[in-house]
């Protein structure tokens, strides 16, 4: 059954802090009714709360700069940051995304293992080479002087989130993304363009690279949940972030000069 589409107003001022409330642990005050009646529509913010997540990542990498740590503890702070400041949501879904997609026969043993708060092998696996990638790739920036491109990151990789919350179905009749709601496919382009702008602001064209990388990886992802499960679910959006995130930066390191 396909759930209603939201007819609330496209924008207002209090999604910005909906979206950092549900993407971030920063202690915004957002009403309950408020949360509740606009949780979807505020998908056109989640890059902005993206931006604000990379920013305190970067603050926190400035800082460990600024007290003489080698570049290899600064991006383990930045990496920590990033983690700590989401909840490791994100992480926490792509652990259950591997584990669900990969560990399961059917479709409901994929959505049951996808829902045990338990990790598995592939899901320790996952976070293992997610971990070493991003480490390493954002070892990369710092050394290149380029760590504020986690900005943008953190921005773009967010986008892909509201695009499948507004493309796909709900792969279970609960749960978080159900929870949510669906946004319209507005809402859903608005996230794009508004990550689109916060890249090119802080990297120019070369986010070219990254942008049809992360669609590749984002593409491949909706067509392995649609296959294996039937749609989305919070765990499918939280890799969806991962997945552009890693193939975002790896576009960007490749690009920026040395």
């Amino acid at each position: 059954m396909k759930m209603p589409q939201n007819d609330t107003p496209l924008m207002q001022v209090t999604d910005i802090p909906i979206a950092l409330g549900i993407l971030s642990r920063f202690p915004v005050e957002v009403s309950q009714e408020a949360a509740q009646k606009r949780a979807a529509s505020a998908a056109w913010a989640y890059p902005i709360a993206g931006a604000a997540i990379g920013f305190a990542a970067v603050l926190a990498g400035w800082a460990a700069m600024a007290f003489g740590l080698p570049n290899v503890a600064v991006a383990g702070v930045v990496l920590a940051t990033l983690i700590m400041v989401t909840g490791a949501m994100h992480e926490d879904g792509l652990a259950d995304t591997f584990d669900g997609l990969w560990g399961g026969h059917t479709r409901e043993r994929r959505l049951e293992i996808m829902k045990d708060s338990h990790v598995g092998a592939y899901g320790v696996l996952a976070l293992a080479v997610s971990g070493l990638v991003r480490f390493g790739l954002i070892l990369s920036l710092i050394a290149s002087g380029h760590l504020w491109a986690i900005i943008a990151t953190c921005a773009v990789s967010r986008a892909p989130m509201a695009l499948l919350m507004a493309k796909m179905e709900p792969a279970r009749s609960m749960g978080l993304s159900h929870s949510v709601g669906r946004p319209r496919l507005e809402t859903a382009l608005l996230a794009v363009l508004i990550a689109l702008l916060i890249g090119f602001l802080f990297l120019g064209g070369t986010i070219l690279h990254g942008v049809l990388l992360a669609a590749i990886a984002v593409g491949a992802l909706a067509w392995i949940a649609e296959k294996k499960i039937g749609g989305q679910t919070g765990d499918i959006l939280g890799t969806s972030q991962q997945l552009t995130e890693i193939a975002f930066l790896a576009a960007v390191v490749s690009a920026l000069p040395a």
